[in-house]
């Protein structure tokens, strides 16, 4: 049986916190539930003040007016554990039904993907650790997570961990979707963009080859002049004058030699 058909405020302070507009996300753990130690096994040693902030979360008859009294309890730390003996109740087969009926009455919201059409989502912790991230929302269909409505968003993900949607859908599979078979792609005009119009600029690779050869000539020229300890003139590389070679000629390299008549007296 359900322990939490309908959320009414009943002078209680569970009572009272879970009907809070900022903890819509909570449902409530039967008082039975958290008087019984083996449920709270080391929360003593997460939560200062353990006994007495246990206390408080058991009163039964708390002034929603004035609130706790200062010398009582921490009204942080009151949360801080009803937190982690709510992430610990939503994985038991009793909480995994009570949070059923806030799922299918749609209290977490639905998944802002346009292809997931309004699938239905579960609370889920980024961490198992108080204060290190808030609550996030995760999608069945497209198994990816999100951000909840702003109302509840600042409420700690250590109130309902990392595994609870995943041992929900263990629990419930008849719940799990299918995923979706439509995926968004991208177009100009019409025309579906290929992969590489997307891919940025590729900038032109620099010659290694002539930069190696520069750079060695120049580091011999500087070897040259500092092992003769005077300051040489670096000597330009100039490339050979070019052969022509005709049809009616072998090929020459100059101008050709010419004849000349001596006469003798």
């Amino acid at each position: 049986m359900s322990y939490n058909q309908v959320d009414t405020p009943d002078g209680t302070w569970i009572g009272w916190f879970v009907n809070l507009q900022v903890n819509r996300f909570l449902c409530r753990v039967p008082q039975e539930y958290i008087e019984d130690k083996f449920n709270l096994t080391g929360l003593d040693m997460l939560v200062p003040n353990f006994h007495q902030t246990l206390d408080a979360i058991l009163d039964l008859e708390f002034d929603t007016e004035y609130g706790f009294n200062p010398m009582d309890a921490d009204p942080e730390l009151t949360a801080q554990l009803y937190g982690l003996i709510h992430a610990r109740y939503i994985l038991s087969m009793r909480g995994i039904d009570d949070m059923c009926l806030k799922y299918q009455r749609g209290d977490f919201g639905i998944c802002p993907r346009i292809y997931c059409d309004g699938q239905l989502v579960l609370p889920v912790g980024m961490s198992d650790s108080v204060g290190e991230s808030h609550v996030k929302v995760y999608c069945p269909r497209c198994r990816d997570v999100y951000q909840p409505h702003a109302r509840c968003a600042h409420l700690d993900g250590a109130m309902f961990g990392t595994s609870f949607p995943h041992m929900f859908f263990m629990q419930l599979p008849h719940l799990l979707p299918e995923p979706p078979l439509e995926k968004y792609t991208p177009r100009i005009y019409g025309f579906k963009l290929h992969k590489s119009a997307l891919l940025p600029p590729e900038h032109p690779e620099p010659d290694i080859k002539n930069t190696i050869s520069t750079d060695s000539v120049n580091n011999n020229n500087s070897n040259t002049n500092v092992s003769s300890g005077k300051s040489l003139p670096l000597i330009p590389m100039v490339s050979p004058p070019a052969v022509k070679v005709s049809q009616n000629s072998s090929p020459t390299i100059g101008p050709p030699m010419h004849r000349f008549n001596f006469t003798i007296n």
